[in-house]
């Protein structure tokens, strides 16, 4: 039992930082929304945030712990980054949802994994938190999901109508970028997925991938145009930096089954960008394709979803 309340003072720690992380973001997130229907979300979870990392931070007091502040540190410059690289975007608007999207999966995961700690500890309080919590990121994350058009027309806005051909290319790039990073990542997944079901599930996704992109690349050879191979070799080792990290984590299959379920958030909320910016075009094809991986991608989040209990009982026997 020792050891499983030192693994709960770790995840309630990794929770911590993540809301750090969460705070930075959310803090500027109002001032780039760009649109109100967001702003107004972004910044009434704020206020839901600031009462997260508050009641995360007691439970880690009452443990006679407290967060690693190394950790928060880069966490929270890890947020501010990401506000910066979305203020340098002319679609500021699509990349912060797509973004919070995918993060606010991050925090549902997470929350999900500590509340499977805490209940296997037979601590109810700090159970009883992580639930709450994690029903607020989900219902966060479906508040964004709702916005996906309001989003999109927040981000095409300024675009001269005949420029909406050399929008949609870009879309297209991204996802070609987008798909090249989770290839990378389910290369390693199968070797480090500690849960035979969830190592299956990683390498028959992985061919799915591969097809998508392929399924992109046609869209826009359709364009006239190529992938950005400077953006997709950059994604690919922001891939490899996260497999090397995963590696080397002694709980490495529930960090990487709610690493998935985000990323495949990532995905979705790329996807749903791209198939509205694809009919604006007039281009019912790429549309069409877009919504067709959308539905693939939701699968695999569900899949990995279900998988959770099974990643952390493998985390916790390592």
């Amino acid at each position: 039992m020792a050891d499983l309340q030192e693994q709960l003072t770790k995840y309630l720690t990794d929770a911590y930082s993540i809301e750090q992380q969460a705070l930075a973001q959310m803090r500027t997130a109002p001032d780039l929304a760009g649109h109100p229907d967001l702003e107004r979300i972004f910044a009434e979870h704020l206020t839901e945030t600031e009462q997260q990392e508050e009641r995360i931070g007691a439970l880690l007091e009452k443990r006679g712990a407290s967060p690693s502040r190394i950790k928060d540190a880069v966490m929270a410059l890890g947020g501010k980054a990401f506000i910066l690289f979305a203020r340098s975007q002319p679609d500021t608007t699509g990349k912060l949802t797509v973004h919070s999207h995918s993060y606010e999966a991050l925090e549902e995961a997470s929350y999900e994994l500590l509340m499977g700690v805490a209940e296997r500890a037979g601590e109810d309080e700090v159970a009883e938190a992580a639930r709450l919590i994690r029903d607020q990121e989900t219902r966060m994350r479906e508040r964004i999901a709702g916005l996906f058009d309001e989003a999109a027309d927040a981000s095409l806005r300024e675009v001269d109508p005949d420029d909406l051909e050399e929008q949609l290319a870009k879309y297209l790039a991204d996802a070609h970028a987008i798909e090249a990073q989770a290839i990378q990542l389910l290369q390693r997944g199968p070797k480090i997925g500690g849960v035979p079901e969830l190592e299956e599930l990683y390498a028959r996704h992985l061919e799915q991938s591969r097809d998508q992109q392929r399924r992109v690349e046609e869209r826009l050879s359709a364009h006239d145009a190529s992938p950005n191979r400077l953006q997709d070799a950059a994604m690919r080792l922001g891939a490899l930096n996260w497999g090397a990290f995963f590696q080397a984590q002694p709980d490495t299959p529930g960090k990487l089954a709610a690493f998935a379920y985000a990323f495949e958030h990532l995905e979705i909320g790329g996807y749903e960008l791209l198939r509205r910016v694809a009919q604006r075009a007039g281009d019912e094809e790429t549309a069409a394709v877009a919504d067709g991986i959308i539905v693939e991608e939701r699968a695999m989040a569900g899949s990995v979803q279900a998988l959770f209990p099974k990643a952390l009982d493998a985390s916790l026997a390592a």
